[in-house]
């Protein structure tokens, strides 16, 4: 694995690693389209990301404890400040399903998210997005958006809670570009990439299954536990694949571009629900995925 994270680090930066990125940032999108889906169902929004966390813990204790090297003090400060930022965003966005439709809630975050980095990897890392790149991240957060806006127009809960569950939602994209801007700080710090991968899964985890488990005790309900245990270890793989994929792609090339590349989890995330879950699209959200498509695809043409 040290060969790997060096032949890594060796290709930040070139074509070759630009090339590997976008490739990584595109897988990452299709997996946190699905573990998006893994999270909207009959469970609890918090106790399915206590079970994720919980395998997350498990799955990452043996490879941060016995394969890769161990952080250096630089890197177990950014880690400590990895959990409080990851903390905040696992809070909000669970506060956010629990007041709005995933429909509603899923787009809102992810529309608002790769607009805040964009500005924000250019105040940080001094990157530049070109006049075509703006247009076409505009295209992108626009359809977005537009996509929450079409479905909640087919609400039906109190206005109020809906409003509650938007403005979480708008944090939640706000805390996305600061977790994204953030890490990729972290593994651009760390001598070896895969080291920082492995503690920020371990620790960043620990959080929510403590927290989960206090609201399963104080809850009535009797929930069948076995198919959320099973939910949340595949989600903790797929955690891995798409949490990883888009840090790497970070490492390896601009945070800007990659953040705008996963947010195309959202035309994922629509072809899972029409295909999969046998849920409606229709004309207009098959052009907004269309736009949100294009939007992307001009960010990489105006690199």
């Amino acid at each position: 694995m040290n060969e790997l994270g060096a032949w890594l680090v060796s290709i930040a930066g070139t074509p070759e690693g630009a090339r590997l990125a976008t490739g990584l940032a595109l897988i990452s999108a299709l997996a946190h389209a699905i573990f998006g889906a893994l999270q909207k169902g009959r469970y609890d929004p918090w106790l399915t990301r206590g079970a994720i966390d919980a395998w997350l813990c498990v799955l990452s204790a043996p490879i941060a404890l016995f394969v890769v090297p161990w952080p250096n003090l630089t890197t177990a400060l950014i880690l400590v400040g990895a959990i409080v930022v990851h903390f905040a965003y696992k809070v909000t966005m669970a506060l956010a399903y629990e007041r709005a439709a995933y429909t509603v809630v899923y787009p809102v975050v992810r529309g608002t998210g790769p607009l805040v980095t964009v500005i924000a990897a250019s105040l940080f890392f001094g990157e530049h997005f070109t006049g075509l790149q703006w247009i076409g991240v505009a295209c992108l957060s626009g359809g977005i958006l537009l996509l929450a806006v079409r479905n909640m127009s087919e609400e039906v809960i109190d206005p109020r809670t809906l409003k509650i569950g938007l403005l979480w939602a708008l944090a939640g994209g706000c805390l996305v570009a600061l977790y994204t801007t953030y890490d990729a700080f972290g593994i651009r710090q760390t001598p070896d990439p895969f080291t920082f991968l492995a503690w920020f899964f371990f620790v960043t985890a620990f959080d929510f299954p403590l927290l989960a488990a206090w609201r399963y005790r104080r809850g009535n309900e009797q929930l069948a536990l076995g198919p959320l245990v099973w939910r949340g270890f595949a989600g903790a793989i797929i955690a891995w694949i798409s949490f990883g994929g888009v840090l790497m792609a970070t490492r390896l090339d601009k945070v800007g571009e990659a953040a705008v590349l996963r947010e195309t989890s959202v035309v994922f995330a629509a072809l899972i629900g029409w295909f999969i879950m046998g849920e409606k699209v229709g004309p207009r959200r098959l052009l907004l995925m269309c736009l949100v498509a294009l939007g992307a695809i001009i960010v990489e043409m105006g690199a």
